[in-house]
């Protein structure tokens, strides 16, 4: 056989030798996760997360709240630590908010939700960042 199949050959398995190292240590990195509540939130690891709970509309509202109350989401939520950016009511949808908080507490911000917010809501999540001053800067720049 020609230098060229041995050299994609190795090549492939340089590739998924890689490929099994990464996934191993990506593997590493989600087993250990620091105890619940425990991370704050820096410059280095902050996040946003911007989180829709969509009412279900075929449900009066006391239903909903009645559902919340026994699944308590307003003592679980949000967990402790855990900035509240915003926090909005739109009609038509439900409630929008955005978090800040350390990366590796994303696990533990999405079980609170599974476990008191799922039934009155249906959960979106959209990884978020601050804009703001960019988007101003480019307005003024284009004046």
């Amino acid at each position: 056989m020609g230098k060229s199949f041995h050299r994609v050959v190795g090549s492939l398995a340089t590739v998924t030798a890689l490929f099994t190292a990464c996934a191993n240590y990506a593997g590493a990195q989600t087993t250990a996760a620091p105890p619940a509540g425990t991370a704050v939130a820096t410059p280095d690891n902050a996040m946003l997360l911007t989180v829709f709970l969509k009412h279900d509309q075929s449900r009066p509202l006391n239903e909903l709240n009645a559902q919340l109350a026994k699944q308590e989401f307003y003592k679980k939520f949000p967990p402790e630590g855990i900035e509240v950016v915003s926090w909005y009511v739109v009609m038509g949808i439900g409630q929008v908010m955005t978090l800040r908080f350390p990366a590796t507490r994303l696990r533990e911000i999405n079980r609170v939700l599974e476990d008191t917010a799922w039934g009155p809501y249906r959960t979106e999540f959209y990884p978020t960042y601050d804009y703001k001053a960019v988007g101003m800067a480019e307005h003024e720049r284009n004046k």
